[in-house]
């Protein structure tokens, strides 16, 4: 006992101290929502199940990478997604279109003899086929199909001003080796020509368009051509386009045309507001919850508090230790986490205040000692559940989605190692001096409590009538889920594709007007809210640069100016993808519960916590449909953390009733039912006040980019509060009797009977 008490202490102090130099030296990686940027997700046009489809993918990263670096972005990040997809993020760039036009386009740069113009005499050679292409001022020339050069030709480029004729920018070429032989053999057959023929030209062509058609000089000789291997491109370049070509030509071109499926671009001011409003939230929120814990459990309450602190030291230390990426739902995640760790605190005090209020430990130390142990199971069951719903959103989500999965997931262990570690850990310590020895009082274990006190002198008998509670479940959920069928769902751009731009206006801006002014200047079908005080939303189908830059200057007209904070761009084939990602998720979900929970009970617990659990998700997809709430990535992140969190209370409850039918087998499903519930309803009044803490403080502080989210998951709290209970139950106490003759439940009066406290 005393040496297992060390180790635990040995244990919990390393754990804090690794922590502790982990979040000194080593800073959380911030993503692009929170410290500002664009990230762009490119598609290859490839068949990325063969291994030439791989190659070219793994070839277009690395030209990509050279095109980044070449941009002089500070810390940028390409990751391949997939087989076929690739993730580009750029820190502090504010113009998306700029990098996504020079990241995206093939840069296929090729050197062609001219043949003639459109309307003129061809000079046909042998075997040499032609297309009809535009010069640099619009005039079609006839160009030889087959290049005799290309971009792999090309040693370097660079822009230049000619500073000595003022000509303007152009854009020098150096060949290698065998380029360098292969020019002077173009240029050579070109001086052949006569001194006015077209065909004395040397067409330069990047992504099938002429950029520069330039005659050779009189000066070449004939057969001989441009010595020296360099050559310049010229033509009516400004800076900034001269610079581009230089930048495409040196990155090399794309083996595979790239499309842009997904693209998030974040102001860094939205990014410091979304930070410094979560914090503000997360401050509050484990105040409050830590006040009301305290009240709850007095200097146990306090010690969990401790543990709280430490498990967000943990849960940070390890963050930074597996290099995740701290996103906005990812930040909520951790926000939430904290108040979720709040279980297993309560769990145990629960058990503790029932092993001593009872009789059955004499010290406040022992029946601390067997609520650790008693608490396990429910523990630990609840906690996988919750981790179930965190791999999903890994595996199914994408982008900031898979780091609110990531998050959660980190959050779970830590809450199990701050509970069973180090909340142990202090309250042995505390339970074993003697001035709390003299004073069971104070450690808020040696009194039941309101709750629980008023549960020992009339306890109700909620299951005489499983069905009545059925009954009333399924008028909710009709209630709720006609507001699917009633007003539908109103799809974010994450499922359906689309642009969404959000506007800090210089004076507020009537959404009906704004609406009204973009559908005059062509922009039809656009849904245009208000968002915060002075701050403007509008949501799309998919637009052109060129109609993105008419919305900001509506907008900005309406508002005494705008300066776009964000602007999102959602492929509609990454759309449906993602649509059906999440439905997918959303079965898995189901079923993996379901699996889990007959395992660790049985079936016919497995399919009424199943059972109550799809009860919750339709009614929160519903309520969301009333509400004409977006249903998107986040939402899909709030539902599966219900799904979790959900299965959380079916699995206390029905733990218990596990352990009472160990005692008593002969008692009927319904009398036991009865007790499991009242024994853990302080516990599920408790942890839900805790987590409600929490949440209202995220969905009030947090930001209008997190309110929807606290709102979802504040509705799940409840729903899957009462499901727990009303629904999951019944179900299973109906599933037992199918097949069965029905008889009388034997009915106990007395509370205390049958081991209830």
């Amino acid at each position: 006992m005393i040496r297992s008490a060390r180790v635990r202490a040995l244990l919990a102090l390393a754990v804090i101290a690794v922590s502790l130099y982990v979040a000194r030296t080593v800073p959380v990686r911030l993503g692009l929502d929170l410290r500002g940027g664009t990230q762009i997700v490119l598609e290859t046009r490839s068949t990325p199940t063969t291994e030439a489809g791989r190659e070219a993918t793994d070839r277009t990263l690395e030209v990509l990478r050279g095109r980044v670096d070449a941009l002089g972005v500070a810390e940028p990040t390409l990751v391949r997604s997939g087989s076929d997809r690739i993730i580009v993020e750029l820190p502090g760039v504010r113009d998306p279109e700029e990098a996504a036009d020079v990241l995206g386009r093939t840069a296929q740069l090729t050197f062609h003899p001219v043949l003639g113009t459109a309307d003129g005499p061809v000079d046909r050679r042998e075997d040499a086929r032609d297309l009809v292409l535009p010069d640099e001022s619009g005039h079609p020339l006839r160009l030889a199909e087959n290049s005799a050069l290309t971009g792999k030709d090309v040693k370097g480029a660079a822009a230049r001003f000619d500073q000595e004729t003022g000509a303007g920018w152009h854009v020098t070429l150096d060949f290698d080796h065998a380029g360098r032989d292969r020019w002077a053999r173009l240029t050579g057959e070109a001086a052949c020509r006569p001194a006015d023929d077209p065909t004395r030209r040397v067409a330069i062509v990047l992504d099938d368009r002429i950029i520069s058609a330039p005659r050779i000089d009189p000066s070449v000789s004939c057969g001989t051509g441009i010595p020296g291997g360099s050559t310049r491109i010229t033509g009516s370049f400004g800076d900034t386009e001269a610079r581009e070509l230089a930048l495409l030509i040196n990155g090399g071109a794309l083996p595979v045309p790239v499309e842009t499926v997904e693209q998030h671009t974040v102001g860094p001011t939205l990014g410091a507001r979304a930070i410094t409003a979560s914090a503000w939230a997360a401050a509050i929120g484990t105040a409050l919850t830590s006040l009301f814990i305290i009240a709850v459990y007095r200097l146990m309450g306090f010690l969990a508090v401790v543990a709280l602190l430490c498990h967000a030291l943990i849960s940070y230390a390890a963050l930074a230790v597996v290099g995740a990426t701290l996103t906005l739902p990812g930040l909520a995640g951790f926000v939430l986490a904290i108040g979720m760790a709040v279980d297993a605190n309560v769990l145990v005090f629960e058990r503790a205040r029932e092993e001593y209020t009872t009789g059955h430990r004499p010290s406040t130390r022992s029946a601390l000692t067997a609520g650790f142990r008693n608490a396990f199971s429910a523990i630990a069951d609840s906690n996988v559940t919750t981790l179930i719903a965190a791999a999903l959103l890994f595996l199914l989500a994408s982008g900031p989605v898979r780091g609110f999965g990531v998050t959660l997931g980190i959050g779970v262990v830590a809450s199990m190692v701050s509970a069973l570690v180090v909340t142990r850990v202090l309250a042995d310590h505390a339970a074993s001096r003697p001035w709390v020895r003299r004073r069971p009082g104070l450690t808020g274990i040696a009194t039941p409590g309101r709750v629980r006190d008023r549960l020992m002198r009339r306890g109700p008998a909620l299951m005489r009538r499983p069905r009545h509670w059925l009954a009333a479940s399924a008028a909710v959920l009709v209630l709720a889920s006609s507001g699917i069928a009633v007003r539908g769902l109103q799809f974010g751009i994450d499922f359906t594709g689309g642009r969404l731009m959000e506007y800090a206006t210089g004076v507020p801006v009537d959404p009906g007007r704004a609406r009204a002014d973009l559908a005059a200047a062509g922009v039809s079908r656009a849904v245009v809210q208000s968002s915060g005080g002075t701050g403007l939303t509008v949501r799309t189908e998919e637009l052109t640069d060129t109609e993105a830059a008419t919305v900001t200057r509506t907008v900005g007209a309406l508002g005494g100016g705008a300066d776009k904070v964000r602007d999102e761009l959602i492929g509609p084939s990454l759309g449906d993808e993602l649509r059906r990602n999440a439905l997918i998720a959303l079965a898995v979900a189901l079923g993996a519960q379901l699996l889990y929970l007959a395992a660790r009970f049985r079936w016919l617990f497995g399919t009424a916590a199943v059972a109550a659990l799809a009860h919750d998700v339709l009614i929160l997809v519903g309520v969301f449909a009333w509400l004409g709430k977006p249903v998107d990535g986040v939402f899909l992140a709030a539902l599966l953390t219900v799904v979790g969190y959900s299965v959380n209370d079916s699995v206390v409850v029905f733990d218990r009733i596990r352990e009472l039918r160990r005692r008593d087998a002969a008692t009927p499903l319904p009398d036991l039912a009865d007790h499991a519930i009242l024994q853990t309803l302080p516990r599920t009044v408790n942890t839900g006040m805790g987590a409600a803490l929490i949440l209202t403080a995220l969905a009030v502080l947090g930001g209008d980019s997190l309110t929807d989210f606290a709102l979802a998951l504040l509705i799940g709290l409840a729903v899957g509060t009462y499901s727990s209970v009303f629904t999951a139950v019944p179900v299973a106490i109906e599933l037992q009797g199918v097949g069965r003759p029905r008889r009388p439940a034997r009915r106990e009066r007395e509370v205390g009977h049958e081991g209830i406290p």
